[in-house]
């Protein structure tokens, strides 16, 4: 009898909207399409990355599977249970499995407690007595152990980083969502942070979903990507097939913006510039969302939204006209640690 893998972490068919309101009587004006219909997964011990441009709806969706948000419809589910049906209290055991690791680390620390209270709350929290010490959990994230006593003003961003990854691990996770946790960082201290992003996952068997706008990034830690467009997948692929040959248009537009070690080969490739600013979510376009940006669009983008359909096995697009076209040998993937 074979048995059914399930995901760790399964979202299916997420929708949010938020309501705008207009004028002194909060009059409704409208619903900005922030998550359009995105359904993800995540296998243990695999790294998700999800891309886009800013205002595309990632952080949105970081923040509903963290159930820091609550879904206008669709499910979450990690380890085969359904979270969106829980209260705050039924919540409180999954959160040991599900942590966050937040874009700005300054704004997700308390300035009035110092280091060790704020690697505490979580056992605090749940109730439990820490299994590790501080000192050890700071050790571990490349921090050292007189650390504890200071407060968070007193690191620069880096550092303040390493602290909200030791606290996402306090508990010991099994899936860890990062909004974006390198874009607000210099380049060097964004290749540390990768690398001891990779380490923990091989030392704790981590799941993560990571997300970011830096396509180079992605790249250096995914084992999957998936591609948001105006609040929708556009594409969703392991990470050779995406880089090496990605079929939707505004996939190749995102990677023709990653630049190419080699000089020689970055002068000679066609750079694709796209036209227009993003549509906003509160009146998106009819049909496909890309299409008044896109150089293939035709009648029946304006008439039909495509729907995800796999060109090849675990290679879904979602575009009328997908055409891939292979990268340059320099974009190939390297497993070499980021410098």
């Amino acid at each position: 009898m074979n048995s059914v893998h399930t995901p760790l972490l399964e979202a299916r068919d997420l929708v949010k909207r938020f309501p705008v309101r207009h004028g002194l009587t909060r009059r409704l004006a409208g619903h900005v399409r922030a998550v359009d219909g995105v359904s993800l997964r995540v296998d243990a011990g695999e790294t998700l990355g999800l891309v886009g441009e800013s205002g595309c709806g990632k952080s949105t969706v970081a923040r509903l599977l963290a159930r820091l948000i609550e879904p206008t419809s669709g499910t979450i589910r990690v380890a085969g249970s359904e979270l969106t049906a829980l209260d705050e209290q039924s919540m409180r055991p999954v959160r040991r499995d599900l942590q966050m690791v937040f874009q700005d680390p300054f704004s997700s620390l308390n300035p009035r407690q110092t280091v060790r209270q704020i690697l505490t709350a979580p056992y605090r929290y749940q109730q439990m007595t820490a299994d590790e010490p501080v000192e050890e959990l700071l050790e571990r994230v490349g921090l050292r152990p007189e650390h504890a006593a200071r407060y968070p003003h007193e690191f620069s961003g880096g550092q303040a980083q390493r602290i909200g990854i030791a606290r996402a691990l306090a508990l010991r996770p099994r899936l860890v969502v990062c909004d974006e946790p390198v874009s607000a960082l210099d380049v060097s201290v964004q290749a540390q942070i990768l690398n001891l992003l990779k380490d923990l996952q091989q030392e704790y068997g981590l799941a993560y979903v990571f997300i970011a706008h830096d396509l180079g990034a992605v790249r250096q830690i995914s084992t999957r990507v998936t591609v948001m467009y105006l609040g929708t997948v556009v594409e969703t692929a392991d990470r050779d097939t995406l880089y090496g040959s990605a079929a939707h248009p505004y996939t190749h537009a995102l990677l023709s913006a990653v630049p190419l070690p080699d000089p020689d080969a970055e002068r000679a490739r066609e750079r694709i510039v796209l036209s227009g600013d993003l549509p906003s979510p509160l009146d998106p376009p009819s049909g496909c969302p890309f299409r008044t940006r896109c150089p293939r669009a035709a009648d029946r983008c304006a008439a039909e939204r495509p729907v995800l359909r796999a060109l090849t096995a675990g290679h879904e697009v979602a575009c009328h006209y997908p055409e891939p076209l292979p990268q340059p040998p320099s974009v190939s993937i390297s497993e070499e640690r980021t410098p």
